[in-house]
């Protein structure tokens, strides 16, 4: 397992509510190799993004361990970045200040972390936009903006947990364009938590399919359509196929999560 960029080996977690005890992940183990575009994909209630914070290091107290390069982390990591579905630019800085921050905390000069933010401001395709403020943007190039700031300090490892989720679904299927560009301009090794099917697809080498609480891997799904791949392959058979293999275990899933919840119990 740990020979991979990333590995993930018999993880668990529980949390204690006045309930009683909530076993959210149990004994989830895969790997992620160098490069690779893998997403994570469950119904609500999952313990998807429990399991994007113990990787990212935002969670402590879990059985197993999380690897990157063979080394157990312990903690924020930083060689992991992360994006999440949260808006997170900051509203007082331009679009190419909010990309240089990391740089400038890191204590990078300023001339140097300024050339580099225009650097992967072009790589998002924002260079137009540098001097704008958030709310001068749209919710799909905030997200941008948020992505490119991650990835100015060059992290091996990219975890991105619902990033598009508040957006429309053409909006969505046009970033996936933008993000799969990204990806092979990089080589960038990347985890996306998500409950979009057709967004895993469109952009994953392998999808990782989760069952209800708790959380276990049910099934690993090869994506086997061709690269350089776009929202273009969307609309063809052997797409239509995958997001109809994984939407049956998906839909088995959350209806264990319904009937869990008419049950009384918290989703």
């Amino acid at each position: 397992m740990s020979a991979g960029a990333l590995a993930v080996e018999h993880v668990g977690k529980r949390f204690v509510t006045p309930q009683g005890t909530v076993t959210a992940v149990e004994d989830v183990s895969f790997s992620v190799k160098k490069g690779e575009f893998v997403s994570i994909i469950g119904p609500s209630g999952c313990g998807k993004s429990t399991l994007f914070a113990i990787i990212g290091g935002l969670l402590d107290q879990y059985e197993g361990r999380v690897l990157v390069d063979g080394h157990t982390v312990d903690g924020a990591h930083h060689d992991i970045g992360m994006v999440f579905q949260e808006e997170s630019t900051f509203p007082w800085r331009t679009t190419i200040e909010n990309i240089a921050f990391p740089l400038e905390v890191a204590g990078m000069p300023k001339k140097e972390r300024l050339e580099k933010a225009v650097h992967f401001l072009e790589l998002v395709g924002l260079t137009d936009f540098a001097h704008r403020y958030p709310s001068e943007l749209s919710g799909g190039m905030r997200q941008r903006t948020a992505m490119a700031r991650t990835l100015a300090f060059e992290p091996k490892i990219l975890l991105m947990d619902e990033p598009f989720a508040a957006l429309d679904e053409q909006t969505r299927l046009l970033l996936g364009d933008q993000v799969l560009r990204i990806w092979r301009e990089l080589n960038q090794t990347t985890l996306l938590i998500t409950h979009n099917i057709t967004e895993a697809v469109q952009l994953s080498d392998r999808v990782l399919v989760m069952t209800y609480r708790p959380g276990r891997l049910k099934r690993e799904v090869p994506i086997d359509l061709p690269r350089p791949r776009s929202s273009e392959v969307v609309g063809s058979v052997a797409f239509g196929q995958l997001v109809g293999q994984i939407w049956k275990d998906l839909r088995e899933e959350a209806s264990r999560g319904m009937k869990a919840t008419e049950g009384g119990r918290n989703d």
